[in-house]
């Protein structure tokens, strides 16, 4: 088992996340390149390589067709262990062949290890609480709701979006809780009339007119299309719509008629500063890069589960406008686009990205002093080996002892009593050893 925190300063941190979707990934690898600039070594870890037999890819496919195809099963999961007290314990007690393997995975050099998402802090919450895993574990919360498995005891931090995400994830039983900034790629910025202009041309859109872009993640879930015929029924915007790596949603489009339908897109900062506002459907990574970039957001019908969590936390806290009636949606658009309402939006969500989050976890990683969480894990630890081996040193004495005089009694020479002649000297003792 290697020793963790012991290499050379300024050392390792780990990134756990998961393909669970783009957002996750996307997330993680900012992260790794901010923790880079800090001077720190990082290495990045899917989930799904984590478990044997490939049962994590097993998984990952299992969960992305429930999304797309069965969404009324996903959000019948997600409310019930939102709803189950012993959610989090029962993923734990189902986790726990993939602890070992988790450990395995981290190099000797490491100094911090951190959770992109759910299930991960269910692997490493228990490995630190026992002990095992000597290093600090910070949770990342990506999304804005906090849903109970995103909680583990033995957590040392976790990074939360807003103060309600704060809130949500302390009455779930976090440790400590601070709020930090978002992560999106540099490129994600507000841009100006020829910045928008350029844009445009740049993807055939129109020069003239109020463009929404609509995204459904890289999977293209949702009930795009409706939304996409509805939008357009507005008269308000021109819908833009991105399919991801939905190929079939992409043709399904075109043949409705369509025009600016785009599949997998490389330079999404350049395709946002195109825009007035974004339609979404799961508060994940594309609405975060639409408030760095100064769009205004609405979210019209999300999608189960983590979907309507985010849509109402996020409304709350207002940094998205949830429409949730058909009706609202041509006056909300408008709104949105060019009024008081996309105003305030904007800057709401430009304050989520004052703060640099990396900034919190190389701090946490690169400590002046050991932690005394550490300090008393490492002391607690070395106690117990030398107790273990005082114990044994004093067994094995004993084991001598008792040896000693069963073979002493059956050579005929019981304990000496007064009046006795005196037992074997070491070297007579030797002697009768060796016959």
């Amino acid at each position: 088992m290697p020793t963790f925190g012991c290499g050379d300063p300024p050392g390792r941190v780990v990134i756990i996340s998961a393909s669970a979707g783009a957002g996750h990934d996307g997330a993680s690898r900012e992260l790794a390149r901010r923790l880079r600039g800090y001077g720190l070594a990082v290495d990045e870890i899917d989930l799904a390589d984590l478990f044997p037999l490939g049962i994590g890819r097993l998984l990952q496919g299992t969960y992305q067709g429930m999304v797309s195809r069965l969404p009324w099963c996903y959000g019948f999961l997600f409310a019930l262990g939102g709803a189950f007290p012993g959610a989090g314990a029962s993923t734990r007690a189902l986790l726990r062949p993939v602890r070992a393997r988790a450990l395995r995975a981290l190099p000797a050099d490491t100094r911090a290890v951190v959770s992109m998402y759910p299930v991960v802090s269910q692997v490493l919450g228990p490995l630190r609480r026992s002990g095992r895993l000597p290093v600090p574990v910070v949770t990342y919360l990506t999304d804005f709701a906090v849903n109970p498995i995103w909680v583990s005891p033995g957590v040392d931090l976790h990074c939360a979006a807003a103060p309600a995400t704060a809130q949500q994830a302390g009455a779930l039983g976090a440790g400590p809780v601070e709020v930090v900034g978002r992560l999106v790629a540099p490129g994600f910025r507000p841009a100006g009339p020829d910045g928008r202009r350029r844009a445009r041309e740049r993807f055939g859109l129109p020069a003239r007119g109020r463009l929404a872009l609509l995204v459904a993640g890289s999977w293209g879930v949702g009930a795009v299309a409706r939304t996409a015929r509805e939008i357009a029924g507005t008269g308000q915007v021109t819908p833009v719509v991105v399919c991801g790596r939905n190929a079939a949603l992409a043709r399904r489009l075109r043949r409705a008629g369509h025009r600016y339908v785009l599949d997998w897109v490389e330079d999404m900062p350049e395709l946002m500063r195109a825009t007035d506002v974004l339609v979404e459907n799961a508060g994940g990574l594309t609405a975060l890069e639409a408030m760095a970039s100064g769009v205004p957001i609405a979210t019209y019908r999300p999608i189960p589960g983590h979907g309507r969590a985010n849509a109402a936390l996020m409304d709350r806290v207002g940094v998205v406008t949830w429409i949730r009636r058909r009706a609202d949606l041509r006056r909300v658009l408008g709104e949105l686009a060019d009024g008081p309402r996309g105003r305030r939006q904007r800057d709401v969500g430009l304050a989520l990205f004052r703060s640099d989050p990396a900034a919190v976890i190389a701090a946490v990683a690169t400590p002046a002093d050991p932690a005394p969480r550490d300090r008393e894990t490492r002391r607690s630890r070395s106690g117990r080996r030398r107790r273990r081996r005082t114990g044994a040193a004093l067994v094995a004495a004993a084991v001598c002892v008792l040896a000693w005089r069963g073979y002493a009694r059956s050579q005929g020479t019981p304990g000496r009593r007064r009046g006795q002649a005196r037992p074997a000297t070491g070297r007579d003792t030797a002697g009768i050893l060796q016959r």
